[in-house]
């Protein structure tokens, strides 16, 4: 009740800062990173790249990694972000495909086949988890790929982008309808809209009001994304309001931002997550340690896992 209360309270607080500040032409809107006592802009949307080069290093060196096992890593970072000023913490982790097995769970109940995963369903020896692509009704959306079998079929959309892993760890991206090659390929979906496609490119539909996405809504955002040296990032957004107590508020970047922050971060090509009341992620060393855990308010349909790859260092016991 409590917990209820505050997210109450959050959002009457954020639905009366949106009514605007009494005047006057608003700024663009602008992404901040903390540094030090105060905040650095990262992206302005009148000004906004068309294309990440590499990280932005402010942000970068605003946080520190910090290990959970071999081959996974994660840390936060505060932004502000909107008009109104509104904070966030944004949780990131970085994921070394090579060095952990990554798999897909399609997690429904038997009788309904309602979703029914959520982070407490993490299997035992899991050191990474957090729900995957977008769901439609009780079914994922678009192709999934489980210990190499196909279980559902390529979806098509302009803003659609496949992730597909094969068993040493490299991972290949597909945008828009098209599909690469699956042999060899044991996990994979896909998911919507493409935030990054492509060597940090930002979709045209991100820049261009009045197109497929809505670039003004503001939510709760997941997101996963890859480095150019072969790492993957998974990035979650959290408000932060009443002493982090309104982290469930679904309140935060809007597409544009949350491709901003993929790019800060050294992505260079990025996907959208079902976001929202539905993120959630799970991150715990290998004696099942939870370094963090962060729940969401739905159960999904579909996560995906890094375990510690067999036969590793960080296998486990």
């Amino acid at each position: 009740m409590r917990v209820a209360a505050a997210i109450a309270a959050a959002m009457m607080v954020a639905a009366g800062a949106g009514c605007g500040s009494g005047g006057g032409k608003p700024s663009p809107p602008t992404l901040s990173v903390r540094i030090g006592d105060s905040w650095r802009p990262f992206w302005r949307a009148d000004r906004a790249p068309a294309r990440w080069d590499g990280p932005d290093s402010a942000l970068i060196h605003s946080f520190s990694w910090e290990s959970a096992a071999p081959g996974v890593e994660w840390g936060t970072f505060p932004i502000e972000f909107g008009a109104n000023a509104w904070h966030a913490q944004v949780i990131v982790a970085r994921l070394d495909p090579r060095a952990v097995d990554m798999s897909l769970v399609l997690d429904l109940t038997r009788a309904e086949r309602f979703p029914a995963w959520s982070i407490d369903r993490t299997p035992r020896s899991a050191i990474f988890a957090v729900n995957a692509g977008q769901f439609v009704n009780t079914m994922p959306w678009g192709w999934v790929m489980a210990e190499g079998r196909q279980f559902l079929p390529p979806g098509r959309g302009p803003l659609a982008s496949a992730v597909a892993i094969d068993r040493a760890g490299n991972v290949r991206w597909s945008h828009g309808d098209s599909l690469s090659d699956v042999a060899g390929v044991v996990t994979g979906f896909q998911s919507y809209p493409t935030l990054l496609a492509g060597d940090g490119v930002v979709p045209e539909a991100l820049r261009t009001p009045g197109g497929l996405v809505n670039l003004t809504h503001r939510d709760a955002r997941l997101a996963l994304g890859q480095t150019r040296d072969g790492r993957l990032l998974v990035a979650m957004t959290r408000f932060d309001a009443i002493g982090g107590a309104a982290g469930q508020v679904p309140l935060g970047p809007t597409t544009p931002e949350m491709a901003a922050i993929m790019g800060a971060l050294g992505a260079s090509d990025a996907v959208a997550l079902d976001g929202g009341i539905s993120a959630q992620m799970l991150i715990r060393d290998p004696a099942r340690k939870a370094h963090l855990e962060w729940p969401g308010l739905r159960k999904v349909p579909l996560a995906l896992i890094a375990s510690p790859r067999a036969g590793g260092e960080n296998a486990a016991r």
